[in-house]
């Protein structure tokens, strides 16, 4: 994926004549080299205490993607991953957002136009300007990025479904294969209908309705968090199911009248506090 990136960005910036010196001049030029904004729904403090709770919530209190911290031998070793990974992504967001910047700056000069965000890439690279190599760039770029993230989310939804729906247990054997299989096929096409679903009803760019999505589904989930870590306090476990639908219902109605960007996250997980709070044990 990241070779991808890289040669996306060597092979425009040759067909625009540019060094290295100049394509990190053009960037920085540009309106697409502004970081901070001071007014909107962009405005720089939403967004750093939104984008904080996002990494918390889709990152940390994933297992999935914690599993590589969890894999390590000890928890010094834990936490030298955590750190260097951390490095290591700002980087790798800084280098995929200069392709973004220049995809839209070569756009513009050759006019290739396209619908929205998400068709920009494959616009650029399908255009034939910059010849077949891009082109293949994109598919295998495209294809390493999403394959890990399916991947493992298909693997993940099976082995939770077979073990807490169906009861399987460490002695089910081969004997649970072929339904473990068969499950596996399930959620594979499942997913193929909501690819479908979302493609036909998504206006936004996908990373836009992504984090959207992620204010509601995993709101309650922060402030579950939240009140374990910051709390005693023990709860009436069977209204805690009620409270986590409560909550980004609530949530919903609220962005009806107050017009919140992805903070909504921060909102629904502190309605999700005060519920918890609401049914505590006497």
């Amino acid at each position: 994926m990241l070779i991808a990136v890289g040669m996306s960005l060597y092979l425009i910036s040759v067909d625009m004549n540019l060094s290295f010196s100049a394509l990190v001049g053009t960037i920085e030029e540009s309106d697409y080299s502004q970081i901070f904004f001071w007014e909107g729904k962009q405005h720089f403090v939403s967004q750093f205490l939104a984008g904080s709770f996002m990494a918390i919530v889709m990152t940390g209190l994933d297992q999935d993607m914690m599993q590589k911290n969890l894999s390590c031998k000890s928890l010094v070793d834990a936490q030298k991953n955590m750190f260097w990974f951390s490095i290591v992504l700002v980087f790798v967001n800084l280098l995929f957002l200069s392709l973004g910047a220049l995809l839209y700056i070569y756009a513009a000069n050759n006019s290739i136009t396209f619908n929205k965000a998400d068709d920009l890439f494959a616009a650029v690279a399908l255009s034939g300007n910059l010849g077949v190599g891009v082109g293949v760039l994109f598919i295998l770029g495209l294809i390493a990025a999403a394959y890990s993230s399916a991947d493992s989310a298909l693997t993940s939804l099976t082995t939770s479904f077979c073990i807490d729906i169906l009861g399987f247990d460490d002695n089910s054997g081969a004997k649970k294969v072929k339904q473990r299989k068969l499950v596996h096929f399930g959620f594979s096409a499942l997913l193929v209908v909501v690819i479908v679903i979302f493609k036909e009803i998504n206006d936004d760019s996908v990373i836009a309705s992504l984090f959207k999505v992620a204010g509601y589904t995993y709101g309650p989930l922060l402030g579950m968090y939240a009140f374990g870590l910051f709390t005693k306090l023990n709860v009436k476990d069977k209204l805690v199911p009620l409270v986590a639908v409560i909550s980004p219902v609530t949530a919903y109605v609220l962005q009806l009248f107050i017009p919140f960007g992805f903070e909504l996250l921060i909102v629904n997980g502190a309605l999700t506090f005060v519920g918890l709070l609401i049914i505590i044990r006497n």
